[in-house]
């Protein structure tokens, strides 16, 4: 890491995974937009906030860039070119599963992108994935669906038959990491809770079903499972795994983590990718966009304050 630079603030100390050095960012929901803008995702700027994500992180020597998604505003052909753009320029292997904005919907109005062609663009081809970065094993997995199931909902689920890949690819894991978009029902009830102070606040797509995929990943040993989808960084303990949620690159508080595992553990930080005049325009027009977004708003600002989320050392 260039020591010239601020290394961001501590978001959670893990005790695992622990193991050889391996420095790695993870980047969720950046929701790139060329033909759109407004809304608390601040669609005229995302593509420059994935941009200086990308400038950044190339500046810190990671083994890889993981994503939990969501890297288009529905899935676009045309916004699928501008994140290729950008990732043209990022030095590691990047590695996605696809959000709920980036698989296929009966809304859509516009040419898809199969998942089989967003894991051949952004992954090593397959879904489910797994591939080895320093000295970590990343599995991927779809909670968002295809054209053949979850269509009509943004609500996500892990499938039987990903449950059972999972299983065996966590059998011979030494040091599992699990990338998957939507979140397990401790950082959801996070989001839910925040409803006593904002009575009219919608709540987001859920996880469906989640019992099943975290009794897989625990009996299978996973050091913890990174996901996105809800735009804020938190964190929660769900049937024996940890989940560190990513806050979003597009809107209020547009940032990446950056992880570093070590024989001692793992140190997650979350490094802004815009400057204290952008966090205020981001900060401003989220909280006037819908009492949704202030309240996702409100919610992410109280986890800055409160890093780090979570102290395992």
């Amino acid at each position: 890491m260039n020591d010239d630079r601020a290394a961001g603030s501590v978001l959670a100390r893990l005790a695992r995974p622990a193991g050889p050095h391996t420095r790695f960012a993870v980047v969720a929901d950046p929701h790139v937009a060329t033909r759109a803008e407004g809304t608390s995702k601040l669609f005229e700027h995302s593509r420059d906030h994935l941009a200086a994500a990308v400038a950044d992180i190339n500046d810190r020597a990671v083994d890889a860039v993981l994503s939990p998604g969501d890297l288009t505003k529905d899935g676009e052909p045309w916004n699928y070119d501008a994140v290729d753009e950008v990732l043209s320029d990022l030095d590691a292997p990047f590695y996605a599963v696809p959000g709920n904005h980036d698989v296929p919907k009966e809304s859509d109005e516009h040419d898809r992108l199969p998942v089989s062609g967003f894991a051949e663009r952004y992954g090593p081809g397959e879904l489910p994935f797994r591939v080895e970065v320093g000295g970590l094993d990343v599995l991927g997995v779809n909670s968002s669906g295809t054209s053949d199931r979850l269509y009509d909902s943004h609500d996500g689920r892990v499938t039987d038959a990903d449950r059972a890949w999972l299983a065996d690819a966590l059998a011979d894991a030494e040091r599992p990491v699990v990338l998957v978009h939507h979140n397990f029902p401790p950082v959801s009830d996070q989001v839910e809770a925040h409803r006593e102070a904002e009575p009219e606040m919608a709540l987001p797509p859920v996880m469906r079903d989640p019992d099943p995929l975290a009794e897989t990943l625990v009996e299978g040993g996973a050091d913890v499972a990174f996901t996105g989808h809800y735009h804020l960084p938190a964190t929660g303990f769900y049937g024996g795994v940890r989940e560190i949620a990513a806050p979003t690159t597009c809107s209020f508080p547009q940032a990446y983590l950056l992880c570093e595992t070590t024989p001692d553990g793992t140190t997650v930080r979350f490094v802004p990718v815009a400057d204290e005049a952008g966090l205020g325009r981001a900060h401003a027009l989220r909280t006037a966009d819908s009492v949704t977004s202030r309240g996702l708003t409100a919610l992410a600002a109280a986890r800055v304050a409160s890093f780090p989320l979570v102290d395992e050392s």
